[in-house]
């Protein structure tokens, strides 16, 4: 699933415009909002395997997250916090057409917890 980067897309999120834009919203939101998202895209993305039948066990589920994992790797923002390092290696890890699928819902989750916070910054409460 590893492929070469162009110089366009330096990173392997930013060749779905829509994928790019929520991973890089996300990265500026703050730690509560990056883990509660991460939490909702690990569920979101087992439930889209088990849909496809790429899993038929949680051993499988497991195997997978555990495969591309370095615990000695820490240069990317996302890399700090172990939960969110593991959904963001099983985004990677998910085939193209699912991580398009999975960008609208994870843009969708960043845009309401924005919305959520500015709400009761604003002192409303809907």
């Amino acid at each position: 699933m590893k492929e070469e980067y162009t110089n366009q897309h330096r990173r392997w999120y930013d060749k779905d415009p829509v994928l790019s834009q929520a991973v890089e919203t996300l990265e500026k939101s703050d730690d509560e909002t990056q883990i509660r998202i991460a939490l909702n895209l690990i569920k979101i993305i087992i439930e889209h395997n088990i849909e496809d039948e790429r899993f038929e066990a949680v051993e499988d589920i497991i195997n997978a997250v555990g495969s591309g994992l370095d615990d000695n790797r820490k240069g990317r923002w996302y890399d700090i916090d172990s939960t969110l390092r593991t959904a963001m290696n099983m985004l990677q890890n998910c085939p193209a057409a699912t991580q398009h699928i999975i960008a609208r819902e994870m843009a969708k989750m960043v845009v309401d917890s924005i919305k959520k916070e500015e709400d009761v910054d604003d002192g409303t409460n809907n």
